[in-house]
């Protein structure tokens, strides 16, 4: 599974999505970004050790973390998250609910 952040500080959520208890993987830095100021990362997730519920909460709360810094001129800035299983479904966390990022964690847990 494959997750997309973007904005200026993608490399500090992405740090601090590796952070939470039961998410192993790894991350790159995208050079090629669209508007000047913006950071992309693509994080691979290689492991889902403890149920997708709890970590599906814990996506949720960091999401929400992000999405309240975008008002917050002193905030971190992320624009735009979305998680890609292996056979292709996407996910944008911006109005996701932590039952479609469970179910999105199932369907990549199982491939």
């Amino acid at each position: 599974m494959k997750i997309e952040i973007q904005g200026q500080d993608a490399v500090k959520a992405t740090e601090e999505l590796f952070a939470i208890e039961g998410i192993e993987g790894s991350y790159q830095t995208i050079d090629q970004v669209e508007r000047e100021g913006t950071v992309a990362t693509i994080a691979t997730i290689i492991g889902i050790v403890s149920g997708t519920f709890a970590i599906a909460e814990s996506l949720h709360k960091w999401k929400e973390k992000y999405q309240k810094s975008l008002y917050d001129p002193t905030g971190a800035r992320i624009e735009k998250v979305l998680i890609v299983t292996p056979d292709n479904h996407r996910l944008l966390l911006k109005d996701a609910t932590v039952e479609q990022i469970q179910a999105i964690l199932e369907k990549s847990k199982k491939k």
